[in-house]
């Protein structure tokens, strides 16, 4: 590991650090490349000649596609090589989700295959039962499901009724119960279950096989989107699951849960960025052969705005995600020399990163729906007929913002996680805030003489941290435990969290990226820079606006409106100029390549 400053989960909201110290995809290695190749050319030839096929719910040929990457040694990319994996790093593991995640219905199947369907039984799992599943799972030889949810559970997800009670023999526990929404249902052979063991309080986990007397799989789903993906209910009806088929210890399910789904929110992340870089390549590709009015539609300045949008959202997602993913992998590292086995050091890593995982599930799901909203507007009533690519991942676009908690849950739980990080003594939240609180009366905005680009930038962004810890601290005060219930106020709060996390990523990036090209290379990203922190800003003074005046009382209101109008000041910027220069690029290349 690379001697460089990792910062805790949610530290970056009162801690700087240097673009030297952060990891950006231009920095993907010949191995990292590769396997993203070995996906892509997988979609190429097996995924997208059937998608209208799997969509018509053909439950065998997603079988026997989801096999033959597993044949391909894709599913066992995370798993370790004792296991019959490939044992990648983080950063490779998120970077092949990326891949994937334009194959549509293919993408959510496999995805749920190799993360929840396998990683709980490896990172939660006995060494025998590594062995005797983990192997099989991570080549393809039977796949997996992950049984959570439950009819009226919804994000409660310890409100649960499915229940186990031991045998009187002592061998097995006898499974009772449903679940509902479950990915791969139809053919996975191995599914994990959540179930309460007698009148626990909280859930415990079994590994049950789907061919088991008594599991009731019901006919799938119709659904808006991802139709080609199995999803159905399942019973279970006095099942024998044999008692060396729990899962980890009893009532640990509730926190394997919670872990599963912290690596299922930052891998969603990671792969909505595929499928926003496919619609953005269908856009581009079409309004390039779209004529109107005797000229291609590629040269109208309302489709350049668009496109250049859909640029900015995807290199700003695409900064976050890869920022946080190299944390996680050194962080891993850490643990695995301190004695943790690899399955142990990959899912407290993970877990670790629960707000940064929040924040990108929310804003990677969020900006994949816009692209795909304004594919289908470029495409014009084209876009909407089924025969185009858009109007597919349009519906396939919409479970992303519900799937792994809904983004309402996450977009609290960016917060709330944060603010109990900094009681726990992560990091200084609240001194600082009291600290900054103390000087209201004397805050500027931070402008020094002769700054360059970046500090710049990096200026603004400090700045937008200062505007957090004064409403974190307003909130705080005024509403002390009661907080938790002023949940439109936590929206205003988290908001700006994550502009700070993605604008901070981003702005890192670019000046990484001129060190690494020079200044010529980086003029069509500083347009992205520019064009994200002044769109930012507003973005960030409007959640201030909107929370200040939600908690505080007027005199304090007003003297926290100033110091807003202070910190969220930004320059001018040519939105317009930029935007077209960053629309022409991939205009000329006809395809994403930033």
């Amino acid at each position: 590991m690379e001697n460089r400053k990792v910062l805790k989960s949610g530290e970056f909201l009162v801690e700087e650090i240097e673009s030297k110290d952060i990891f950006i995809p231009e920095e993907f290695n010949e191995e990292q490349r590769m396997i993203a190749q070995t996906c892509q050319d997988f979609l190429e030839t097996e995924v997208y000649p059937n998608v209208d096929k799997v969509d018509k719910q053909d439950r065998e040929l997603m079988k026997s596609m989801l096999k033959k990457s597993g044949e391909l040694g894709l599913m066992g990319i995370s798993v370790p090589e004792e296991y019959g994996g490939f044992g990648q790093s983080f950063v490779t593991q998120m970077l092949a989700a990326e891949t994937i995640g334009a194959g549509y219905s293919f993408s959510v199947a496999f995805m749920a295959h190799s993360g929840i369907g396998t990683l709980p039984i490896m990172y939660y799992g006995s060494g025998e039962q590594r062995l005797k599943y983990v192997t099989k799972l991570a080549t393809g030889e039977i796949l997996g499901a992950y049984c959570l949810t439950e009819p009226g559970a919804g994000s409660d997800a310890n409100s649960g009724k499915t229940n186990a009670k031991l045998s009187e023999d002592g061998k097995h526990y006898i499974l009772n119960g449903q679940k509902m929404w479950i990915t791969n249902a139809g053919f996975a052979d191995l599914q994990t279950v959540f179930a309460k063991i007698d009148n626990d309080r909280v859930l415990s986990a079994f590994i049950v096989e789907s061919n088991s007397p008594g599991v009731v799989i019901n006919p799938d789903e119709h659904k808006m989107g991802i139709k080609g993906s199995s999803t159905a209910q399942i019973f279970y009806n006095d099942v024998k699951v044999p008692v060396e088929n729990l899962l980890g210890v009893r009532g640990q399910g509730f926190r394997i849960a919670l872990s599963i789904l912290h690596m299922g929110r930052i891998k969603l992340g990671a792969n909505v960025l595929g499928a926003a870089k496919k619609a953005v390549n269908d856009s581009v590709q079409y309004a390039n052969e779209r004529k109107q009015f005797n000229v291609l539609i590629s040269s109208f300045g309302t489709i350049k705005h668009k496109l250049a949008e859909q640029v900015i959202k995807i290199f700003a997602a695409e900064s976050g995600n890869y920022r946080v993913s190299k944390d996680i992998d050194d962080l891993m590292v850490k643990y695995k020399t301190e004695g943790c086995d690899q399955g142990k050091a990959a899912i407290d890593a993970i877990s670790h990163y629960a707000v940064e995982a929040a924040i990108l599930k929310v804003y990677s799901s969020e900006m994949l729906d816009f692209i795909v909203d304004e594919a289908v507007q470029i495409h014009g009533g084209m876009g909407y007929s089924a025969e185009m690519a858009v109007e597919t991942a349009y519906r396939d676009s919409r479970i992303n913002r519900i799937f792994e908690g809904t983004n309402e849950i996450n977009t609290l739980l960016v917060v709330d996680t944060a603010m109990k990080r900094a009681m726990k003594g992560d990091f200084d939240l609240f001194g600082q805030a009291e600290k900054l609180y103390a000087s209201l009366d004397k805050i500027s905005d931070g402008k020094t003489t002769n700054e360059d680009y970046y500090q710049e930038k990096l200026r603004y962004i400090k700045n937008f941290k200062k505007i957090n810890l004064l409403l974190i601290r307003g909130a705080s005060k005024t509403y002390e435990k009661a907080l938790i219930h002023e949940q439109e106020v936590l929206n205003n709060i988290a908001v700006i969290i994550m502009e700070i996390y993605i604008a901070e990523a981003s702005a890192l990036r670019v000046q990484k990226l001129e060190s690494m090209r020079g200044e010529a290379g980086v003029s069509l990203y500083k347009d992205i820079l520019d064009v994200l922190v002044y769109d930012s800003a507003e973005k960030v003074r409007k959640s201030a606006l909107d929370a200040i005046y939600s908690f505080a009382a007027p005199a304090e209101a007003a003297k926290l409106v100033k110091a807003i109008d202070i910190l969220s000041a930004i320059a001018g910027v040519n939105v317009k100029d930029a935007r077209r220069r960053i629309a022409d690029k991939l205009i000329e290349d006809n395809s994403y390549k930033y």
